[in-house]
């Protein structure tokens, strides 16, 4: 019986699915030949039944590698609902008893499949007993967290390489609903995928119109922001930028008779369950007001509506957030209420400045020859794991550090300072780039082009024509005809004098968005690159060589 005939087999007889996509299948083949697999696949196109079917077929237990419990939690109960092997979770929330009998269920067989939260791969003990067990195969969910340049950046998902790599370096499958290429290359990079599998498709979701509207003054916007929740179809989404703004649109819409809760960070665990629960439930709120901290584990299949009272830090994000609509494939809408001043705020979201106290210290400590384990260097140094867990990932990505399966030792003869410096700059590079990503968010709002082709642009993904679903499409302001930049056709590499490797990644009439390695996301006018040759393609020829 062929590789695919089983798999086919499999997912018909244990989870009830009697088709599988293609992408689906060439994914499985990949993961039972032993290849690592990056999926990109668009929410509700089925990216966990990618490992969940060959896992069957395979050996040894299968880690998911899982970000929020609440996730786990679903997962667990979508396949107690099918004839698949058992699932269990190893977390914060289990009692001693549950998780006793969930390891015992690993170390006998009996489970196929364990879930964790990143954040227990930096626990010696769990590694250790996770060392000693046929892990045959490890899986990444909402994968996007490994990338400074993802939406909902986990520093904990760092480390989980190194973690793999005690496991004797099992194929590793990589999922998340939205990636763009630079994100793509980090996970690639950051996980230390093998030659992977890339599936990188259906991006667009067409049954999501796409508006935007432009102000001037703050507190128009607000009162149009407040007249549109009155009258969207709902439930619906309103995205914020701050958690005062969720409190005040909330209590706003419950005086008018609208049923909305707010969502933000500083709630309780309880009180953000309740609100997940409330929006879940068939009639238990009309509209959640959150900020990005509603993020990963939303799914509700009836959103109708998603509305942005700010612009977001970035498409990537905006992106996801918009993705929460109309995911039972009926029409829903995305608007985006823009004012230009509001951009000043996403990019104050950009700044990240780093700890260089404790950069010196992690440094400092840390011998050329006897390595030390993470829990120790957060001992000695009387600090929180997620902080020193984000100064080695930066040294580590300067290069001044290396992990090793018995710890961190420094591979660099360099003093502290200079260690210090390095580091900096590359939180400076970081932020160099992200401010770009800020001015793509520019450029879709003020676009007068087709938005759903400027969008999927952005994630590498090309629209031949005008979507006629967006509002530019609907005013008559988009031009039917391609753009006179054919020759610049999106992955097109490039050569910039001052800003180095590029790809392009979307052309208007007059100008093209290119991406740098080194500087992010830069629109350039056709006029000034053919007048002075700054620019050249893989080839070699420059824009006016043509």
């Amino acid at each position: 019986m062929s590789r695919r005939t089983e798999l086919q087999r499999v997912a018909n007889d244990m989870f009830g699915w009697p088709e599988l996509r293609p992408a689906q299948l060439e994914a499985m083949e990949a993961v039972l030949a032993g290849r690592d697999v990056l999926a990109v696949m668009a929410t509700g196109s089925g990216k966990s039944a990618i490992y969940q079917v060959p896992a069957v077929l395979i050996d040894g237990a299968t880690l998911v590698v899982s970000p929020l419990i609440a996730l786990q939690r679903d997962q667990i109960s979508g396949l107690a609902s099918t004839e698949a092997p058992e699932a269990v979770a190893i977390n914060s929330q289990l009692g001693s008893h549950d998780i006793a009998r969930n390891w015992q269920a690993v170390r006998e067989h009996a489970a196929e499949y364990v879930f964790l939260a990143p954040e227990q791969l930096t626990n010696d003990d769990v590694l250790t007993a996770l060392a000693q067990m046929d892990i045959s195969l490890v899986v990444v969910d909402e994968a996007h967290c490994v990338s400074a340049w993802g939406h909902d950046f986990r520093p904990s998902y760092l480390r989980i390489a190194d973690s793999i790599e005690r496991f004797g370096g099992p194929p590793i499958v990589a999922l998340t609903a939205t990636a763009s290429p630079v994100v793509r290359r980090e996970i690639v990079e950051h996980l230390r995928l093998r030659d992977p599998l890339v599936i990188a498709s259906g991006f667009d979701r067409p049954n999501i119109a796409l508006e935007v509207s432009h102000y001037v003054a703050d507190d128009d916007k607000r009162d149009a922001v407040l007249a549109r929740m009155l009258a969207v179809e709902r439930p619906a989404l309103l995205y914020t930028a701050t958690r005062k703004d969720t409190e005040t649109y909330a209590a706003q819409l419950n005086s008018s008779g609208v049923t909305a809760r707010a969502y933000h960070a500083g709630l309780s665990r309880a009180q953000r369950d309740e609100v997940h629960q409330l929006f879940r439930a068939d009639n238990g709120v009309d509209v959640v007001v959150a900020t990005s901290a509603f993020g990963m584990g939303i799914d509700k299949a009836d959103v109708r509506t998603v509305v942005h009272a700010s612009i977001p830090d970035s498409m990537d994000t905006y992106y996801q957030q918009i993705g929460r609509a109309g995911r039972d494939g009926k029409p829903a809408t995305a608007a985006l209420f823009y004012r230009p001043e509001d951009l000043g705020l996403a990019r104050f979201f950009t700044t990240n400045r780093p700890d260089e106290e404790l950069l010196a210290g992690v440094y400092a400590d840390l011998d050329r020859r006897a390595p030390k384990r993470w829990s120790d260097l957060r001992t000695r140094l009387g600090v929180r794991g997620p902080r020193v867990t984000n100064a080695l990932n930066l040294l580590e990505e300067a290069e001044l550090v290396c992990s090793t399966r018995d710890g961190f030792t420094r591979n660099s003869s360099v003093g502290v300072e200079e260690a210090v410096h390095r580091a900096v700059e590359i939180v400076e590079r970081n932020e160099r780039i992200d401010r770009t990503r800020v001015e793509m968010m520019r450029g879709y709002a003020e676009t007068r082009e087709c938005r759903r082709q400027f969008l999927l642009g952005y994630f590498g993904e090309p629209l031949p024509e005008p979507c006629g679903n967006c509002d530019n499409c609907a005013s008559g302001v988009v031009d039917d005809e391609p753009p006179a930049t054919d020759r610049w056709a999106v992955q097109t590499p490039v050569e910039h004098r001052e800003w180095g490797s590029g790809v392009v990644m979307g052309a208007e009439d007059d100008r093209i968005t290119v991406l740098f390695d080194e500087f992010g996301y830069r629109t350039l006018l056709l006029a000034s690159i053919e007048h002075s040759g700054v620019l050249t393609r893989g080839d070699g020829r420059t824009v006016g060589g043509f």
